[in-house]
């Protein structure tokens, strides 16, 4: 069995140090997450600015919850790199998630990036938003190598959870990200998610004490196993927010999206 990864997080600098840093993550040994880099991009957030977390699980909304973007994929459906596409608003698919959830009160976003991570970076750092870059270099054996790669950079001693999202989900609004971290405060779930009927969305939220499960999981299977067996009562959010369902993964799914964007702009 592979050692499940570990960070040291003296070597890791928090997304509330300003200035853009570069540091490196010296892993454990772990099959899926070898050669992982962590970036820091930008300045830190304004603290003061939570429009979604109520003064008393500010510290649970805030720097105990980041958010884990999952963003090193090939796009191989949409033939473009799907992370710098223009969505409109001077944003690209990502420069519009790490932005939702920034203005949700998330000041802790970690990228994972594998598939040309040099270009998603570049583009990414002329926002000038915050941001943590975790490059994959093994992301071709799947999404959860991905996400262990992000879980050895955000796990800490203190941390409640993790939320975790696609750059293929751009469009979730701040009120969704809002809602699910209120969700999570209000009855501890280990796994809280938006939902619209029968349907499930993103952002994922994901108890520290699954995080242990995630690591042992079938590369096969992801962390979906894991999730499903965890899902109560509790864990669904209704929310009204088409964005959530909103996977974009070709061409014709793009244009989808810009048509509506241009629709609410209209």
């Amino acid at each position: 069995m592979a050692t499940a990864p570990r960070a040291y997080p003296e070597l890791v600098r928090g997304p509330w140090h300003a200035g853009t840093r570069v540091a490196h993550v010296h892993l454990c040994a772990a099959a899926l997450t070898a050669n992982v880099q962590s970036r820091l991009v930008g300045h830190a957030s304004d603290s003061t600015a939570f429009p979604f977390c109520n003064p008393a699980i500010l510290q649970s909304c805030n720097r105990m919850i980041p958010v884990i973007v999952l963003a090193a994929g090939k796009s191989t459906r949409m033939g473009r790199l799907k992370a710098n596409l223009p969505l409109g608003a001077g944003h690209t698919f990502l420069t519009r998630v790490v932005a939702t959830f920034l203005d949700a009160g998330v000041d802790d976003v970690v990228v994972v990036v594998g598939h040309e991570a040099d270009a998603v970076i570049a583009e990414f750092v002329k926002s000038g938003l915050p941001a943590r870059f975790v490059q994959n270099r093994a992301y071709e054996r799947g999404q959860l190598s991905s996400l262990l790669a992000g879980l050895a950079v955000v796990d800490r001693p203190g941390l409640a959870a993790t939320l975790v999202t696609l750059v293929d989900v751009p469009l979730v609004s701040a009120a969704t990200v809002g809602a699910v971290l209120r969700q999570y405060e209000r009855t501890h779930a280990l796994v809280v998610r938006p939902t619209r009927g029968d349907e499930h969305g993103h952002p994922l939220l994901v108890d520290r004490s699954l995080f242990h499960e995630i690591r042992l999981a079938d590369p096969s299977l992801g962390a979906k196993p894991v999730v499903r067996a965890h899902i109560t009562l509790d864990s669904g959010v209704e929310v009204a927010d088409a964005g959530a369902f909103a996977d974009i993964d070709t061409p014709e799914d793009y244009e989808q999206a810009l048509t509506s964007l241009g629709r609410s702009a209209g």
